[in-house]
């Protein structure tokens, strides 16, 4: 199974910008589906972003048009870039491997935390004003 480990995690003033790191150990990692979630204390987990295989991309209402996700193959790498942050997207924030594709008009499936079996350990994101 593959193992992931977040970096890029801080903190920032509203409107300025982070990039997340995800590095994967495994060979499995170009086949897989990938992922962005977060969660604060209290609520459930929030799938934010995520990407194929063959790169089709995926975001939730909140994040899209700031956030963009990538991901390097010959590095074992997903990236998170986060653009105009706000408060409100303060959380920890987690990678997550699992297995399926970006389908047009189910894309919300893969937003789904239970298509995910591998998880890192998170990297805490604090955005003030």
């Amino acid at each position: 199974q593959v193992q992931l480990v977040e970096s890029g995690g801080g903190s920032v003033q509203a409107g300025g910008s982070l990039r997340l790191s995800c590095e994967a150990s495994g060979a499995t990692f170009s086949s897989q589906l990938v992922g962005w979630f977060r969660q604060v204390p209290g609520n459930n987990r929030e799938g934010i972003a995520a990407i194929d295989s063959d790169g089709t991309t995926t975001y939730a209402e909140s994040v899209k048009g700031r956030f963009t996700i990538s991901r390097d193959n010959a590095k074992n790498t997903l990236y998170l870039q986060m653009d105009s942050l706000k408060p409100e997207d303060t959380a920890m924030y987690y990678c997550a491997a699992g297995v399926g594709t970006v389908v047009a008009g189910l894309k919300h499936l893969v937003l789904r935390s239970s298509r995910y079996n591998a998880w890192g350990q998170g990297t805490q994101v604090t955005v003030s004003l």
